[in-house]
């Protein structure tokens, strides 16, 4: 799979994929996808949840003749921070790993799901020269989103905690340099 940056042009490639009931469900409509590209053009140094953002990233992938089928996104941190909501004295946070981490969404082509695409995608966004200084991935998956936590899983990622966090979200967790296993 090929990566190419999210452009206005792009955006317009791909948007009619959010008018799908469960990706709306999941992400969001329209509007989500155009905040993707709209946070890439910010400037770095912002903190989110207990993190700095270092840089955001947004690509469409490219099946081999050159057609879109999916979508990664993430953001770059100084670390990983566990947000837990807000308690009395401001927000519930925890350093879950120290090192350089990326946070993932991803999203194929609704007609194109079960196809292989998503591990394709996440994989390519790991392997993409732009995220070579990160250290360690997480993807945050809605806890009943079945087909998306199996699409990390064989991407190589594995659960952190098998409780959902305050968002309902599981969070998986993959190292730089660790192969997803054959099979």
């Amino acid at each position: 799979m090929r990566l190419q940056p999210l452009t206005e042009t792009g955006v317009r490639r791909i948007q009619h994929w959010f008018d799908h009931p469960e990706v709306q469900r999941r992400l969001g409509g329209r509007s989500w996808i155009r905040s993707q590209l709209q946070l890439t053009r910010e400037h770095p140094g912002t903190a989110f949840r207990g993190a700095v953002v270092l840089r955001c990233h947004a690509w469409i992938g490219l099946d081999q003749a050159g057609k879109p089928v999916a979508f990664v996104c993430g953001d770059v941190y100084d670390r990983w921070v566990r947000y837990r909501g807000e308690g009395p004295d401001g927000p519930l946070l925890t350093v879950a790993d120290p090192r350089r981490a990326m946070g993932l969404a991803h999203l194929v082509d609704p007609v194109r799901w079960r196809h292989g695409y998503g591990r394709a995608v996440l994989e390519a966004a790991l392997a993409h020269p732009a995220a070579r200084d990160v250290e360690t991935f997480f993807c945050g998956i809605d806890a009943d989103n079945h087909a998306s936590r199996i699409c990390a899983e064989s991407a190589g990622f594995t659960l952190t905690d098998p409780e959902p966090d305050h968002e309902e979200m599981l969070h998986y967790r993959r190292a730089r340099g660790r192969r997803r296993s054959a099979g």
